[in-house]
């Protein structure tokens, strides 16, 4: 068994884990700065990083060498990931502009051909490419990913646990990627209908209970030989076992520094709080999958300009209240770890498809959301505020 599937190991990392560290990941596409299509210079933007140290240990590759993704590291907690993240975005955007490359933060590009895309040389990714062929070279989208230190194997199983209804919710208000191969999908994300529908152990997760029957899982799709190491479980949120982190991966890239400091500080807020449900034995309904990918759905395909459900109560209501609704739930842990929440009225979906509707073409709406990407996460520290 391979180091990354010790199941002792990892076990030991959660119980030696601090509750609420965070790190942070954001993925970017690698533009060409004159037509905005996608470039495959991941290779070059690295090899340039090498010169500063704190960036060449917080860049990393991410399946297609037209994508880079930017962390954090673990941090003690929110303010200090903001700091962090802040100061690797600088320097990852000034190293893009030396090296002539835009960077663009969509979960989908607008046009660029994913059969044009080349995959990554590492043997992790020649590993994807092998084992999913179509499925791996149609992916080619961008999202953030946010980890959220618990302590305890069994409370982090716990954790994911309770967030699986919340999953959709974070989706609708992440969505930020409407277009795709040119046109309008009719979706609000693209990419989680590219990524999580398609590929494998991806999506919501079953409930375990515990570390104990999640392990049991784990360790079956080693036996039978269906993974070789644990990042090939591409769940919407997981148990990390390198990090003795809760990682939720359910959202789209954000076009603007300041929403997806916003976002992340959501999702921190939602983990803690589920954290302090599971230590007070808050009571919850363990809703079947079943139910939660209904919202998936409506998440996926109408965003926040739908309705998403109730499952507890077996009512519809407008998806634009899902903001509202997680910071009433996580008012008190965010009180506590003073967290601040601002995000905008509209999502990146909704406002990519207000600005198509004023009659701009999607080349230029495209060019007018890497301008604004540029201009909030290329920003210093001090420029950028929550």
């Amino acid at each position: 068994m391979s180091s990354s599937l010790d199941l002792e190991s990892a076990r030991a990392a959660f119980e030696g884990s601090t509750d609420f560290t965070v790190g942070l990941e954001e993925e970017f596409a690698l533009l060409d700065p004159t037509s905005l299509g996608m470039v495959a210079r991941f290779e070059d933007v690295r090899d340039a990083a090498a010169s500063d140290p704190v960036l060449a240990d917080s860049i990393a590759g991410e399946l297609i060498s037209s994508e880079v993704e930017i962390r954090s590291g673990r941090c003690i907690d929110l303010a200090a990931a903001f700091a962090a993240q802040r100061d690797r975005r600088r320097r990852l955007f000034a190293l893009a502009a030396s090296e002539g490359v835009v960077l663009g933060a969509t979960g989908t590009h607008p046009w660029s051909d994913y059969r044009e895309q080349r995959i990554i040389d590492t043997e992790h990714y020649r590993r994807v490419e092998n084992g999913l062929k179509y499925v791996a070279w149609r992916n080619n989208t961008f999202s953030l990913h946010v980890h959220v230190g618990v302590r305890g194997a069994d409370r982090a199983v716990l954790v994911c646990d309770r967030l699986r209804p919340v999953l959709p919710s974070l989706l609708a208000i992440s969505a930020n990627s409407p277009f795709l191969d040119g046109r309008d999908s009719g979706l609000h994300s693209a990419r989680s209908q590219i990524f999580t529908k398609s590929f494998p152990r991806c999506g919501v997760p079953d409930a375990f209970g515990g570390w104990r029957e999640f392990a049991s899982y784990i360790d079956f799709l080693v036996k039978t030989r269906s993974i070789v190491e644990y990042t090939q479980v591409w769940w919407s949120i997981r148990p990390h076992f390198s990090f003795g982190t809760v990682e939720v991966r359910i959202c789209d890239a954000q076009m603007t520094a300041p929403e997806s400091e916003g976002l992340a500080g959501l999702i921190v807020a939602c983990v803690a709080q589920a954290t302090r449900d599971v230590d007070e034995g808050v009571p919850w309904t363990d809703q079947p999958r079943r139910l939660i990918e209904e919202n998936f759905w409506r998440a996926i395909r109408h965003g926040l300009d739908g309705e998403l459900l109730d499952l507890d109560r077996a009512e519809p209501y407008p998806a634009a209240e899902a903001v509202d609704r997680l910071l009433a739930w996580s008012a008190p842990v965010r009180a506590e770890l003073g967290i601040e929440v601002a995000l905008p009225a509209l999502n990146g979906a909704q406002r990519q498809r207000r600005l198509i509707e004023t009659g701009v073409g999607l080349p230029e709406a495209f060019a007018a959301v890497v301008a604004e990407t540029r201009e909030t996460y290329a920003a210093s520290a001090a420029e950028v505020t929550r």
